[in-house]
């Protein structure tokens, strides 16, 4: 097993997330790895070099129109959450819940260009549908500038303490993994972390004109606690799914997105792979340790494989159990997305027990605290 169509995509630059990235953000990134760039992606290099510096003046000219406005922008119910490992039935969700138009959320506009949505969304957001595929590389889910997107997308453009980072930069993905969970990092990273990711929030807020917003990161799942420091009412939805099937799912992900996204030819597949099961028995340890501190009746764990069973009603819990408003209003329009994704292939994945062994020894306290114990 290896990466898919490596050799094929090199020349492919449209994809590079670095393009929505800040010049001052970029250069930092570039230290960090001592510039050591694969010759074949300097492609890659220079569009994002070239992207960043075309949209330099239009994010000074944004910072000095709208810093201010977003400072003041009032936050007066904190963001619903959406946490769950990548590959668990997020965007599924995220997209379902964004149909509540009482809610705002990052688009995928917001997320890759975050300097630049509010004053120049004419002139970027053409060049961003011209580089965005009908449907996700790595699965049937559609794309479009409009649609929800994560954002931990938009903290990668801005800081260079971001999961996605390790994708661009993957000699280096276990440095930027270590983000997900931050532990042992500075004060000094924590605290601009925290500033930065709040700045956003505030910025996609002022967009949606005070609407509360729902929020999907994966890497949120290990920064409960960090997330409460920051909202201490904030709501949260855990999306879990059985471990052996998002073991397959992720290294399917990681062979097609990878060739897609580096700078650097990636390490070989057995080192990515032992980064993605530490990172994932890291993460849900954190978790299962921080969801105790969220306040009563601010967390609803949701199995995955009930969610696309019956999806509405789950929905529906999801409201009454965290005391949110408007699910009557907004039925339809749950019930009207559900029905537009029935022709959305999902994968259908065999375990082997040379695999199953594998993961029970990495996994085994997930597997249990989940329910999927065989």
């Amino acid at each position: 097993m290896d990466y898919i169509d490596l050799e094929k995509n090199t020349l492919v630059v449209t994809n590079e997330p670095l393009a929505g990235y800040t010049l001052l953000n970029i250069p930092h990134l570039f230290v960090q790895n001592v510039f050591l760039f694969g010759f074949r992606y300097l492609p890659r290099v220079f569009y994002s070099l070239l992207m960043s510096t075309v949209m330099a003046p239009f994010r000074l000219r944004e910072r000095l129109v709208f810093d201010r406005a977003v400072e003041k922008t009032e936050i007066k119910n904190d963001p619903i959450f959406i946490l769950g490992h990548w590959r668990s039935g997020t965007t599924y969700l995220h997209n379902l819940l964004s149909n509540d138009r009482n809610l705002g959320f990052f688009t995928t506009f917001h997320a890759y260009l975050p300097s630049v949505f509010l004053s120049s969304d004419k002139i970027f957001r053409p060049i961003l549908v011209s580089s965005l595929p009908e449907k996700r590389p790595m699965d049937d889910v559609a794309m479009g500038a409009d649609l929800p997107q994560e954002d931990e997308y938009s903290l990668g453009a801005v800081l260079p303490y971001a999961y996605y980072n390790g994708w661009c930069l993957p000699r280096n993905m276990r440095f930027y993994n270590g983000f997900v969970c931050m532990q042992d990092v500075p004060y000094e990273v924590l605290r601009e972390w925290k500033e930065d990711y709040l700045y956003m929030i505030k910025k996609v807020t002022l967009y949606w004109k005070g609407k509360q917003l729902i929020l999907k990161n994966p890497a949120n799942t290990a920064r409960v606690k960090l997330l409460l420091e920051m909202f201490p009412d904030a709501k949260f939805i855990h999306i879990y799914r059985n471990p052996y099937h998002v073991y397959l799912s992720m290294m399917r992900f990681m062979r097609i997105v990878t060739p897609l996204y580096c700078l650097q030819v990636p390490p070989e597949l057995g080192k990515v792979e032992k980064m993605m099961m530490d990172l994932y028995a890291e993460m849900h340890k954190k978790y299962l340790r921080e969801r105790d501190i969220v306040p009563d009746g601010n967390l609803f764990e949701l199995k995955y494989e009930d969610f696309v069973k019956q999806p509405l009603r789950e929905v529906k819990s999801i409201y009454r159990e965290l005391g949110l408003k408007g699910f009557k209003k907004s039925e339809q329009s749950f019930i009207e997305f559900i029905e537009s994704q029935v022709n959305v292939r999902t994968r259908e994945y065999v375990v082997d027990e040379e695999l199953r062994e594998k993961i029970n020894k990495r996994w085994s306290f997930a597997i249990k605290a989940f329910g999927y114990e065989s």
